[in-house]
Order: structure tokens, then sequence, then C-alpha cells
């Protein structure tokens, strides 16, 4: 294989990663730390839940954690917590949340 037909199969197989959501931005756990000041009050700072009825985050996996948080942010997810999670997560730029998701995936 050639180096441009290499080239232009890495360059497909991204460009159906981020038209698919499967390419995400690089969450730095160390931002995250900063932005997590309105989670802490439901998932605590260390990702463990202040009550039964909210879910701990610490150790979830930080793919799972990005793709809920983008799907609150974006009207996709509904009933459930959906009515206190959406409010939360509507200011959130994608990178905000790949911050907040490596964050608690360490934790």
């Amino acid at each position: 294989m050639n180096q441009w037909t290499k080239a232009s199969m890495a360059a497909l197989l991204l460009g159906g990663m981020a038209v698919t959501g499967l390419a995400s931005a690089q969450g730095s756990a160390e931002a995250g730390a900063d932005k997590i000041a309105t989670c802490v009050a439901c998932h605590g700072e260390d990702g463990k839940a202040t009550a039964d009825i909210y879910p701990n985050l610490s150790g979830q996996s930080a793919t799972y954690l990005e793709s809920s948080l983008k799907a609150y942010r974006d009207g996709q997810r509904s009933g459930g917590m959906s009515a206190v999670m959406t409010p939360q997560a509507t200011n959130l730029s994608d990178q905000d949340i790949s911050d907040i998701a490596a964050y608690y995936s360490q934790q």
C-alpha cells in the first residue's frame, strides 16, 4: 500500500469516527477537577454519590460519562434524572464534558 492510500484510509476512518460520534476531545482530569463545582452537590468530589438516588461516577468509563453528559446536554435523554441533569449539562462544551469525564473516571 502506498503512502497516499494509507493516508486516505486513515482520513476516512477518522472522518467516519467524527461523524458517528466515536471521536472525542482528549479529556484532562486536572482540568476536570476545576469544572466539577456543580457536580459535587450530587456526585461528590470523589465521584461517590451524596445520596442513594444519584449514581456514583468514580471509576466509570470516560467514554460512558461523555456520552451520557452529551445526551443530557443535547436533549436526547428523558425521564429519570433528565429534569435535573439536562439543565446542568446545557452549557457544557465538548471539552468541558471530556475533562469532567476524565476526572471522574480516574477517581
